[in-house]
Order: C-alpha cells, then sequence, then structure tokens
C-alpha cells in the first residue's frame, strides 16, 4: 500500500494572522513577511503531526492510494478519513495499462473513523496478475479553516506555538506532544484493533 497526497494545503487556507496573534507577535516590524513564513511552517508541521496521530485529514485535498490488491474483495478500507468522494478507481496492470473502474460498480461507504469503498453487488473487480489499483479521493473536514472542528483547531494551533516556542532549543530530542494537545485530539484518534479489521 502506498498513499500520497496530489497537493498540498495552500497557504490561503492557512490562518497565519490568527496564529500570529495566538503568539501575540508585534507587528510592524521591518521583516513581516518573514515572521509570516515562519507561522505558516509551524501550522504546516502541526497540522501534519496531528494529521498523522489521529488518522484524518483536516484541510481537504487529493489523495492517491496505489494497491496491489483488494483487502477484502467485497470492500476496501481508505486509510486516511474523512473521505469527501471518490474520484477513480482504476485497475493497472502489468503492461501499464489502465480501465477505468465504473462509479456502478463501486460505492463509498462514509465513516469518520474507516470510510471505505463497497462493491455494489458481490465484490469489486478483480485486480489483473501482478497489476495493482490506484484509488484517487478527496479527504478532509473541508477546504477552509472554518470548517474544521474548533477542538482540532485550537490543537493545532497549541502544537505550532509549541514549536515555535522551542525554536532555538537543540540537542533536545523530539518533544513529546503536549498534554492539552493529547487532551484535545484524542476523541478523534481511530482505535486500531485486530490488526486493523472492521
Amino acid at each position: 500500500m502506498r498513499l500520497s497526497e496530489q497537493a498540498t494545503v495552500p497557504g490561503a487556507a492557512l490562518p497565519v494572522a490568527a496564529f500570529k496573534d495566538h503568539l501575540r507577535l508585534g507587528t510592524g516590524f521591518a521583516d513581516d513577511g518573514q515572521q509570516d513564513a515562519l507561522a505558516e511552517g509551524y501550522l504546516r508541521a502541526a497540522l501534519a503531526a496531528i494529521e498523522g496521530r489521529i488518522g484524518k485529514a483536516l484541510l481537504q485535498r487529493g489523495f492517491l492510494l496505489v494497491l496491489q490488491d483488494w483487502r477484502d474483495p467485497a470492500e476496501q478500507p481508505l486509510p486516511v478519513a474523512p473521505v469527501v468522494e471518490v474520484g477513480s478507481v482504476v485497475l493497472v496492470d502489468a503492461t501499464g495499462g489502465r480501465q477505468s473502474v465504473a462509479a456502478t460498480h463501486y460505492r463509498l461507504v462514509p465513516d469518520l473513523q474507516r470510510p471505505r469503498i463497497g462493491a455494489v453487488g458481490v465484490l469489486l473487480p478483480p485486480v489483473p496478475n501482478d497489476g495493482h489499483i490506484e484509488i484517487a479521493f478527496e479527504a478532509g473536514f473541508g477546504p477552509n479553516w472554518s470548517d474544521l472542528p474548533p477542538d482540532l483547531a485550537q490543537a493545532v494551533f497549541l502544537l505550532a506555538a509549541q514549536f515555535y516556542e522551542s525554536r532555538h532549543e537543540v540537542g533536545l530530542g523530539e518533544p513529546a506532544m503536549p498534554f492539552g494537545v493529547m487532551a484535545l485530539i484524542e476523541r478523534w484518534r481511530t482505535v486500531r484493533v485486530l490488526g486493523g479489521g472492521r
């Protein structure tokens, strides 16, 4: 399995000004542009850390999932939630030939913890020998910062502020995620049991 982002979160979707207010950074400095770039970098780092911890995309963007075979012939779990839509499912054979699967052969089963593609009928289409599957989908709570649940937005701010405050510390290793952040994201974490089964 290989999951890749098809696009990064656009800078315009990140609340740089609000984060600077959260940090109470002064204005009027000659190098305001550099402060904006730093604030955006810390927001992106915090966003990535929290998304990795809870298994969810916070801001909506495209993903591509490449599989060697279906995990279950009747349905395929998707590794990121919440999934907004499945754009395409493509079967690729050993020679690189591509065959799009008609949307009438599968359906999105939306779930905040374990979204999946389910077969329409009995089984998903068979994967060609030595081939693979490519699933393009959109995931995230929405394209704008205001679409995030308030607790997750606050967790990103708190973690980004921690990164900002410890930016000059070196040689201390990787700091643990702050307790306040953990408390805010706990209810959003996906609990994996039975080897990721249903």
